[in-house]
């Protein structure tokens, strides 16, 4: 296993791993930042959970790595989705770049686990 595929991954699955709680247990601040999107609170706790599925997927992934590879190309989904419902909602670079960005490291967390496999 790659050394850059196991920091990718650790770095992926503590970013979401907070995200995903903060979202499930519906902190003001990412909820208010999520409603303007135009998410309900309950599709804001089911992207959470999502997020959660993600950053154990890829955890589970360094013992059976599909799973890992899955886990990370879901992410990707996941944050494309993001990147179109910022741009959708007119936000600027600020906003959409962060969801771009991460979708780019889990694409390389993909592409790590691949190769190293």
């Amino acid at each position: 296993m790659a050394v850059t595929h196991v920091v990718l991954s650790v770095l992926l699955a503590a970013i979401f791993a907070v995200l995903g709680v903060a979202k499930v247990l519906r902190q003001p601040s990412l909820i208010s930042r999520t409603e303007r999107l135009g998410f309900s609170v309950r599709e804001i706790q089911g992207i959470g959970a999502l997020e959660i599925a993600g950053a154990a997927g890829l955890v589970a992934g360094f013992f059976w790595a599909p799973l890992g590879i899955a886990a990370a190309i879901g992410l990707v989904a996941l944050l494309i989705g993001a990147a179109i419902a910022h741009l959708r909602a007119g936000d600027g670079i600020k906003d959409v770049a962060p969801p771009i960005w991460l979708a780019l490291v889990s694409a390389a967390a993909a592409v790590t686990a691949i190769v190293s496999a």
